[in-house]
C-alpha cells in the first residue's frame, strides 16, 4: 500500500497511467475512490495522481481540527515523493479550495488548474441554505450506508436521482466501498472548510484556470463559481445545466471533457 510521511500523517496515494502529472483532489469526506469516474479516462492520457487527505480513507486521522494550508502542504509533499515539478490539478469542493491553498502555497508547480463546485471561503461565499447544512451536519444515529443514503439528495440533483439511476447506483456504491470516516474526522476536515478564506488573495494565483460548477448543486451554489471567475483574471467558467454537487460523479463524462481540453492546451510539446 504506497504511503508517504507527511509530518505528522501518512498519506495514501495511487498513481495511474503516464504522461503530464495529473493531481486530482477530492473534498469533505473523500478519497481516491472518489475518483471512479475519471482514473478510467485520465489515466490514458495523463500520470494521474489521486490520494486520501487526512483525516479520511487509509491517510491518517490525527486529531483536528485541520486547516486547509496543512492539506495544501500534503498535496505539496506528494508531488515532491513522486518526485513532480509541475503539474496539472483538478480539485473538487473542499478539493478546490486545497488546490486554490496548494497554488498560492507554491504557483510554480501548478501548470493549470480546474476548480470544480467549490468556493473561496471568507465573506466572501455564498452560503448553502441552512436547512442544507443542517441535514448535512445530522449524522446521529446512522451507520455508513445511512449517512450516504441521507446525504444522495445533496450531492445529486434531483433530476439524476429519478431518471438516471445507474448514476445514483454507482455513486453509492463507490461511498459504500470507502472506509467508513470516523465522526471526529469528518469535523476535524469541516473546521478546514469554515475557516477556509482565500477571498483576498485569488488575484494571486496566476496560472490558467478554468471554474466548473453545477446549476442546482444545493451545498455550494452557483453564484460562488462567478465570484472565483471574476477574481482571477483571466479564469474561464462552465457552468452545467441541472447538474448538482457531485460533478464528478453526475456528469463524469462532461467534466472530464471539459478538463481535458482545457489542460491540452498548456502540454508542452515534448509531452504530448
Amino acid at each position: 500500500m504506497p504511503t508517504l510521511l507527511c509530518e505528522t500523517a501518512e498519506i495514501y496515494y495511487e498513481v495511474h497511467g503516464q504522461g503530464a502529472p495529473l493531481l486530482l483532489i477530492s473534498g469533505l469526506g473523500g478519497g481516491t475512490w472518489s475518483w471512479y469516474g475519471q482514473i478510467p479516462y485520465f489515466r490514458n492520457y495523463y500520470r494521474a495522481i489521486v490520494f486520501d487527505n487526512r483525516g479520511a480513507g487509509r491517510s491518517s486521522m490525527p486529531p483536528g481540527p485541520y486547516r486547509m494550508d496543512r492539506f495544501a502542504h500534503d498535496a505539496l509533499c506528494l508531488l515532491d515523493h513522486l518526485e513532480v515539478e509541475k503539474a496539472f490539478v483538478l480539485g473538487l469542493s473542499m478539493g478546490g479550495m486545497i488546490a486554490q491553498e496548494l497554488t498560492l502555497l507554491a504557483p510554480e508547480r501548478v501548470r493549470a488548474l480546474v476548480l470544480g463546485c467549490t468556493h473561496c471561503g471568507g465573506e466572501a461565499q455564498v452560503p448553502p441554505d441552512p436547512e442544507v447544512v443542517r441535514k448535512l451536519l445530522d449524522n446521529d444515529g446512522l451507520d455508513h450506508e445511512g449517512i450516504i443514503e441521507k446525504n444522495l439528495p445533496l450531492f445529486l440533483s434531483r433530476e439524476c436521482i429519478e431518471n438516471r439511476p445507474e448514476v445514483a447506483r454507482a455513486y453509492r456504491a463507490a461511498q459504500l466501498a470507502a472506509p467508513p470516516q470516523p465522526d471526529f474526522a469528518f469535523k476535524a476536515q469541516l473546521a478546514a472548510v469554515s475557516g477556509f478564506d482565500a477571498s483576498t488573495r485569488l488575484h494571486q494565483i496566476g496560472v490558467p484556470v478554468m471554474i466548473v460548477a453545477g446549476s442546482h448543486d444545493v451545498l455550494i451554489p452557483r453564484e460562488n463559481a462567478y465570484i472565483l471567475a471574476g477574481a482571477m483574471p483571466g479564469a474561464q467558467l462552465a457552468i452545467l445545466p441541472g447538474a448538482g454537487h457531485a460533478l464528478h460523479a453526475e456528469c463524469a463524462d462532461t467534466l472530464n471533457s471539459i478538463a481535458d481540453n482545457f489542460f491540452q492546451q498548456f502540454i508542452p510539446e515534448d509531452e504530448s
